[in-house]
């Protein structure tokens, strides 16, 4: 039978055993993502609540989209914007947009522009006529009021892959 020290001893060895070797990776798990398209959702916040009294704090909300393969395009179909509820608040991108490889497209939501809420996101679709690694597409978040300012992004979901 084994003492206290030594079974901690034991656990702590094995801890520190699998904090080193880590867990053995899954067939494959290393493989970049290949996707000929896909619609992505994208969290997005145009205020956040802070203080007792959930005082908004408004912020600018930068959506990008960054086609990470730097030999193929990706085509940019569609860029909605939807508010707290899931109403569709605007298409921020009225015609089908050409990425260039390692190219990247910006579209902002200003500041003052309170109408998606602290539950706003983003939904967009893209598509390429070959498989592409899968774009970068993250929102980030700036705001600054008094001598207080704060940043921060949110990644991208795929939600659907097309089926091509």
């Amino acid at each position: 039978m084994m003492d206290g020290k030594r079974v901690l001893f034991l656990v702590l060895g094995i801890v520190l055993l699998g904090m080193f070797f880590g867990p053995a990776s899954p067939a494959g798990a290393s493989e970049v993502g290949l996707s000929k398209g896909q619609t992505v959702y994208v969290p997005a916040y145009s205020h956040i609540y802070h203080g007792d009294r959930n005082q908004p704090f408004n912020l600018t909300v930068t959506l990008s989209i960054r086609n990470t393969d730097p030999e193929h395009p990706i085509s940019v179909i569609a860029v909605d914007y939807f508010d707290s509820e899931g109403k569709a608040v605007r298409n921020l991108q009225p015609a089908e947009v050409v990425l260039k490889p390692m190219g990247s497209k910006d579209y902002v939501v200003k500041e003052s522009d309170t109408s998606g809420g602290s539950g706003a996101n983003f939904v967009v679709r893209w598509k390429s006529g070959t498989k592409v690694t899968e774009p970068v597409i993250e929102a980030v978040m700036i705001g600054t009021q008094t001598q207080q300012g704060i940043s921060f992004t949110s990644r991208g979901k795929v939600i659907r892959e097309e089926s091509n």
